[in-house]
């Protein structure tokens, strides 16, 4: 009988391609960020919030307002000395300037919201970055592991249908009986059978992938190294707790809020505005012309608005406090996923050396098998779950490759450190 190796079966299998032509993982990440709609959405969102910063400092600065006038008005009185009546054409023109003196500082608070508000904005568009790029690393690794899944278990479904024939000829010669017939033809049906759902999988995969990217995974890059990652937990916790942009962006949600309370606060206070105004008024029956300059400082003491302002302040003073818990909440979050990712990490690398001792043993012990079952010492029970062994460790092994590399991101993403040129 004709002894079979599994390292000649699956050499196509486990080929990595190193190709020029290969998509990397960095042009899957950049094709991510240039056609991904939500970052796209993200950037308008920032724009509009530096407008608004813009528009914020434009309210301590003076305003210069113009207006004019022409039509015709017509006098009739009852005076005994009325001097002009009837009817004439008349014009006016008129320059207003205005300038806050004092406004119990509802405009440096406005400022300082308009502020935290863009950092809000920028530390979302961050969290959206990041969050897409660990989205594209994952969708690429499972498209990897999906493709080596597949082409595992097509040799897996080779190598059972040649031990099938190989079987069925001993059977012949009565070498086995029916039972180890069937044994090799009810392994090689479960085998077909996880071939298709790991079709499956790949698809899933590919949906994924383009998703993310916008476009279908060509042939991929397989040798994935995982990032350098902090030295230590509690330097990766120090990271996570000054550079997470979804805590960042709930530290400057609070400052919003409280920045909202001084505006509140600052509406209870009066205002002060200097108003300068410059009139000319002509009349075209008697081209008489009338001119007027005038200065004054209009002050604006609230009195008594119903309870509104005083509302507005412990709205405000809510939100700080909501915005405190919800900081609160995620640095525990973080913490929590941080120590997830950390030991999950390393687990996974635990993994990968574990299963290449074990694809090494189960390489062995696969030939071995296979040359006492020629001799029969072994039985083709004992051959088919040597073949599943090595299989199952083949496949734990690219499965553990996967969660390396996914974990490292993952852990990056959680201290804010994900970059990519």
């Amino acid at each position: 009988m004709q002894i079979l190796k599994w390292g000649s079966v699956c050499a196509l299998a486990m080929t990595f391609h190193h190709g020029s032509s290969a998509q990397s993982l960095e042009a899957a990440v950049e094709m991510a960020q240039r056609t991904n709609p939500q970052l796209a959405v993200q950037r308008q969102v920032i724009l509009q919030a530096e407008e608004r910063l813009v528009q914020a400092k434009a309210q301590a600065r003076p305003s210069l307002v113009a207006s004019g006038s022409y039509g015709f008005e017509s006098v009739d009185t009852n005076r005994p000395f009325g001097v002009v009546t009837g009817e004439r054409a008349v014009s006016q023109a008129q320059i207003e300037a205005q300038l806050p003196i004092y406004t119990g500082g509802q405009i440096k608070a406005g400022i300082r919201q308009a502020e935290a508000g863009l950092s809000v904005d920028q530390a979302a568009k961050d969290s959206v970055l990041q969050t897409l790029i660990l989205d594209t690393v994952t969708a690429y690794m499972d498209v990897l592991q999906a493709r080596k899944a597949v082409a595992l278990r097509q040799s897996s479904v080779k190598l059972l249908s040649e031990q099938l024939r190989a079987t069925q000829d001993r059977f012949e010669v009565g070498v086995v009986t029916r039972t180890d017939v069937a044994l090799a033809e009810a392994r090689l049906a479960g085998t077909r059978a996880a071939l298709s759902a790991a079709k499956a999988n790949l698809e899933a995969a590919i949906a994924a992938f383009t998703v993310q990217t916008g476009q279908a995974p060509a042939d991929l890059q397989e040798t994935i190294v995982p990032p350098a990652l902090p030295g230590s937990l509690e330097t990766a916790l120090q990271q996570a707790l000054l550079s997470n942009p979804d805590l960042i962006q709930a530290r400057q949600a609070e400052q919003v809020a409280r920045a909202a309370r001084r505006l509140a606060e600052a509406s209870l206070k009066p205002s002060v505005v200097l108003v300068g105004t410059a009139e000319a008024q002509q009349t075209y029956d008697n081209n008489y012309r009338d001119t007027s300059l005038s200065a004054v400082a209009r002050a604006r003491i609230p009195l008594y608005q119903g309870g509104i302002l005083r509302s507005k302040v412990r709205s405000a003073q809510l939100q700080i406090d909501q915005s405190k818990f919800n900081v609160d909440l995620l640095t525990r979050q973080i913490e929590a996923q941080l120590s997830q990712a950390w030991y999950g990490h390393h687990a996974a690398l635990q993994s990968i050396k574990a299963s290449r001792q074990q694809v090494e043993a189960a390489e062995i012990a696969f030939a071995g098998a296979q040359e006492e079952l020629a001799v029969g010492v072994r039985t083709t029970l004992d051959v088919l779950d040597q073949e599943q062994d090595l299989l199952e460790a083949r496949l734990a092994l690219a499965e553990a490759r996967r969660d390396a590399v996914v974990s490292a991101y993952q852990l990056l993403r959680i201290t804010g450190q994900i970059n990519f040129p």
